[in-house]
């Protein structure tokens, strides 16, 4: 690895050993029984796709490996379903959440510590491998794809979610609209509107605000400006990906395919809560935010 990406995944690693994904959700103690149900409540009523998409249900006796554990809440669901599941996560305060998930809740499940371009396990070790919304945040992308394939057995399954460049949030919300709102974060009242517009919070609209004002203009740039307007301010890495960009990352995979989900009300101004269910679902098989991608090895 280089130097330059070593240093990255350090960066990578302490943005979200500090911020473990999901804890803004819940209104409650970390590591509480409550804090875990908030945090499903959360997920599964925002991107409510996700049981569907992952099929959970068709993990039953498989040995599973799910790269990127987080709070352990996906994984709560291959262990109820059946699965001999084992959760890595690159940092600690992640594994040691997930760990206590399953303890409180009596699951069975391993953990441990680990980075998905350098994956501790011998060959062909799972039947599946599910990662949501992580790999796009290695400096690697294409070694921890090859090392999906490594672990995997014959004929098993990757199902991986990774950011959609060709979708409305990419091209139209963090191209456009975040970007032509920028001269509104340098004053309180701007903030407020912004806030008002879009149901943004406004701690996290503060911590945009600053980032914009110590960068010195490094905020602007279009990497820059992916990678803080992903996953919170401060987000040192994030990518996106077309299907055929996808298609090539996957490319020693016998069988791929694809399918996008979750468009995200939130981000259309004025009129996205009011889009009903069936209408946000199409629009979301062509323009959603997440790229899922089905691999057979």
């Amino acid at each position: 690895m280089s130097e330059s990406n070593t240093k990255l995944k350090e960066r990578v690693r302490a943005f979200w050993q500090e911020n473990p994904c999901g804890t803004k959700f819940a209104e409650a103690e970390p590591g509480t029984r409550r804090f875990y149900e908030l945090v499903e409540q959360h997920r599964y009523t925002t991107e409510w796709h996700i049981p569907t998409a992952a099929d959970f249900a068709a993990s039953r006796g498989l040995r599973v490996l799910e790269i990127g554990c987080g709070l352990g809440t996906d994984g709560a669901e291959f262990a109820k379903a059946g699965a001999d599941y084992t959760g890595v996560d690159l940092t600690d305060a992640a594994v040691e959440l997930a760990r206590r998930r399953f303890g409180l809740f009596d699951l069975p499940g391993t953990f441990r510590t680990a980075d998905a371009e350098q994956l501790d396990f011998p060959d062909e070790s799972f039947d599946l491998v599910y990662s949501h919304g992580v790999l796009h945040h290695t400096p690697d992308t294409a070694r921890a794809v090859r090392e999906v394939h490594r672990v995997l057995r014959k004929h098993g399954r990757a199902v991986i979610m990774l950011y959609h460049r060709n979708s409305y949030n990419y091209r139209v919300n963090i191209r456009l609209l975040r970007r032509a709102g920028l001269h509104l974060l340098r004053w309180n009242a701007g903030v407020q509107l912004i806030h008002k517009l879009t149901g943004e919070p406004l701690d996290s609209l503060r911590d945009h605000a600053r980032q914009l004002s110590e960068s010195h203009n490094g905020y602007r740039s279009a990497e820059e400006f992916l990678n803080q307007n992903t996953d919170g301010a401060g987000n040192p890495l994030a990518r996106v990906y077309s299907r055929r960009e996808a298609r090539e990352l996957f490319k020693d995979f016998a069988e791929v395919r694809f399918r996008a989900f979750f468009l995200n009300k939130r981000f259309i101004p004025l009129i996205g809560k009011l889009l009903p269910r069936t209408v946000e679902t199409q629009l979301a098989a062509r323009w959603g935010w997440h790229l899922w991608i089905y691999a057979t090895k």
